[in-house]
């Protein structure tokens, strides 16, 4: 996290995140539709993001046209058997109706799902070489079918979003377009390089509705990332409802950065923001952050206090200066209830536990905390995550986020390298690349700069395999993009840091290493903003992109 931030800054941040709307770049549906109106050709199968594993462009190309017909089929064995008596699988069906909902507006056609056999249009099936894994798809396409094939519904999903990113960017609009839409002939077999790629999306700092992050949600999916991490409690607020604690919600809710009025989420609204994700094949990562960043909490009951006396709510952005009291037995009552009822919610295997900045804590304090607290996680049935100052004491099986940058010292890196190599699993979100509310340089209106100035480059400009020096690469679980929310309170603001740097680290976590490459990248990317546009996005037109006019 690192919030190493002075008294100006919070007065600078507040106002921003009161009274700071950036612009939308110029945008017109005009782009788009342009854009579908005139692609005669149809766009080469490695023009996506993130870049697909293996591409053989050959033949020719599929248009979507008004006779086309999504199928779906079951797959192998006992599935396809039951296939003939009660059709495909619910959940090819529901990755089919997703596709048709995604096309159906722009191209204005019909495209029924059907489990009707036949050797046109566009085919889903489960089934396909075990190589594919959980979330790899095969995706060949030719004059008269487009066939998508998986091992599980979750390959099937990503292997729609690189489909959808092929057609032209006027397939975003909704309203009709005169297209064509084609399809480049040819074959992609495609997995991902790691198995968790996450975004984060800090609910604390200041309160975002289900709506808006259903809105991230959406936008996460079209580029593979497969975890929303929610930073579900800080100092600032407390964003969960807890049925032993009510208070938490009630009156920890009630505050955020600058003084604005906080709110929560009751167990209804995050049961829904987990299915929605969920049919999205994104896995919901809750963090109760703790022992510090913790003043909602200290601040809600009193009895979590060492001097039994709870402080003011804080609406300030500094760090470092809460703690629960290690010592107090209530205080395990209390993380218990809290971890217990949030992983009764939680159907995906991680509940994070925070961590970081615990100044406030000794370091004895801290090791005997989380020593504690670790157990209680996997007494809930969930793996621990914690910020990477859990290396200090981690149990098996937790895995600890490294959000270190290039100060970091070397001290704190060696430790974390240590754990690594004794099996500790690693996401890493590098504050200095992957924290998408780091500023891109010194005019950026939103956002703070303590990491350092992370432009749409150096987001990308980066291998997760060799970034931390003794860490074998088998130690590393995946990559993580944080987005802290001090200086924003807007899906439009949110949007303006996250685009264009998220793709980047979307890409950095599916793609192979031998992909990585800024010069075509950055290309690729730039075929990215007329499909922004007409979705919505309020991006940031970074200058070291060559945006289409």
């Amino acid at each position: 996290m690192g919030r190493r931030i002075g008294p100006l800054l919070v007065l600078c941040a507040s106002l921003l995140a009161a009274t700071a709307s950036p612009a939308t770049p110029a945008t017109a549906a005009g782009t788009g539709a342009k854009d579908a109106a005139t692609a005669r050709s149809p766009r080469p199968l490695d023009q996506v993001i993130p870049a697909p594993a293996s591409v053989r462009e050959k033949g020719r190309p599929y248009a979507i046209n008004p006779r086309t017909v999504i199928r779906v089929y079951g797959g192998q064995g006992q599935d396809r058997r039951s296939n003939h008596r009660r059709g495909a699988s619910k959940d090819v069906r529901q990755v089919a109706e997703h596709l048709a909902e995604l096309l159906r507006p722009a191209t204005g056609y019909r495209l029924p799902v059907t489990t009707s056999p036949g050797r046109d249009g566009i085919q889903l099936r489960l089934g396909g070489h075990r190589t594919l894994g959980a979330e790899g798809y095969r995706l060949d396409v030719g004059e008269r079918a487009v066939k998508l094939s998986a091992r599980e519904p979750a390959g099937l999903f990503h292997g729609v979003q690189t489909l959808r990113q092929l057609l032209p960017a006027a397939v975003e609009a909704r309203s009709v377009q005169p297209g064509p839409w084609p399809i480049a002939g040819g074959t992609i077999t495609d997995t991902p390089r790691y198995a968790y790629r996450g975004a984060m999306l800090d609910v604390a700092r200041h309160f975002f509705p289900v709506g808006a992050v259903k809105r991230y949600i959406d936008q996460l999916a079209l580029y593979k990332v497969n975890t929303l991490h929610l930073h579900l409690s800080d100092d600032q607020g407390w964003r969960i409802a807890v049925d032993s604690w009510p208070r938490l919600a009630a009156y920890g809710g009630g505050s955020e950065v600058g003084g604005g009025p906080g709110g929560y989420y009751t167990k209804a609204d995050y049961r829904e923001i987990v299915r929605y994700a969920s049919a999205r094949h994104l896995t919901v990562v809750p963090e109760i952050d703790m022992p510090g960043h913790t003043n909602a909490a200290l601040a809600s009951y009193a009895e979590l206090n060492c001097d039994g006396v709870a402080p003011p709510r804080y609406t300030g952005i500094e760090v470092g200066f809460s703690s629960l009291c290690v010592p107090l037995e209530r205080t395990y009552d209390f993380v218990d209830d809290v971890l217990r009822e949030l992983a009764a919610l939680t159907p995906g295997p991680y509940l994070h536990i925070g961590g970081d900045e615990a100044h406030a804590t000794s370091h004895e304090d801290y090791v005997t905390f989380m020593r504690r607290v670790q157990p209680v996680v996997a007494k809930y049935g969930k793996k621990a995550i914690g910020w990477h100052q859990i290396t200090a004491a981690p149990d098996r099986g937790t895995v600890a986020q490294y959000w270190g940058y290039d100060r970091t010292g070397a001290e704190e890196r060696a430790r974390v390298a240590e754990a690594a190599r004794r099996g500790t699993k690693l996401v890493l979100s590098p504050a200095d690349r992957a924290y998408l509310d780091m500023k891109y340089d010194k005019d950026t209106p939103l956002g703070l700069s303590w990491a350092g100035y992370v432009s749409t480059r150096r987001s990308y400009d980066w291998d997760p395999g060799g970034y931390l020096e003794g860490v074998p690469e088998r130690a590393v679980l995946g990559v993580e993009a944080p987005l802290w929310s001090e200086t924003i309170a807007t899906s439009a603001q949110l949007e303006y840091l996250a685009f264009p740097r998220l793709p980047g680290v979307a890409e950095l976590g599916w793609s192979p290493a031998a992909t990585h490459n800024w010069d075509g990248y950055r290309k690729r990317l730039a075929q990215q903003g007329p499909r922004w546009e007409l979705m919505g996005v309020n991006y940031y037109r970074s200058p070291q992109v060559p945006w289409p006019r």
